[in-house]
């Protein structure tokens, strides 16, 4: 992967810093349907396993798992603030907030696929996209 696809991310207080090597860039953003994810709210890139690195404030990260416990969303502790999680639909990679990287905004995005999680694809349904969000500035 090239070093330009290497990101800088942080959660809003800075107490966790991280490095991001982007998988497909900032080329597929996805949000999903399942409970976490529309709690959340987050606009969500991939790394692949190796593709996040802790640079600091690892002990403030925050892990919390529900339903079947494979899914790891990392949060940190001292602002809440959601950084990155180990997928179910993949376990080889993460979905990393692009909100935390570095001069990028969910709203940069001026389409984001929403993706079946409340029929998941790892309990045996087909992978679906059930809408898209927009954001059309003023």
């Amino acid at each position: 992967m090239p070093d330009q696809d290497v990101v800088s991310a942080a959660c809003h207080c800075k107490a966790v810093r991280f490095e991001v090597r982007l998988a497909e860039g900032l080329s597929k953003p996805r949000r999903c349907n399942c409970s976490m994810c529309r709690m959340r709210g987050a606009v969500a890139v991939t790394a692949d396993l190796d593709g996040v690195r802790i640079l600091s404030g690892a002990e403030h990260l925050t892990e919390y798992r529900f339903n079947t416990g494979v899914a790891r969303h990392y949060f940190c502790s001292r602002c809440g603030i959601y950084t990155h999680h180990l997928r179910r639909s993949n376990p080889r990679e993460f979905g990393v907030n692009v909100a935390c990287i570095q001069g990028v905004s969910p709203f940069d995005f001026a389409e984001v696929p929403v993706t079946d999680g409340v029929h998941h694809t790892s309990d045996g349904n087909p992978a679906r996209t059930v809408g898209v969000l927009r954001f059309e500035p003023n």
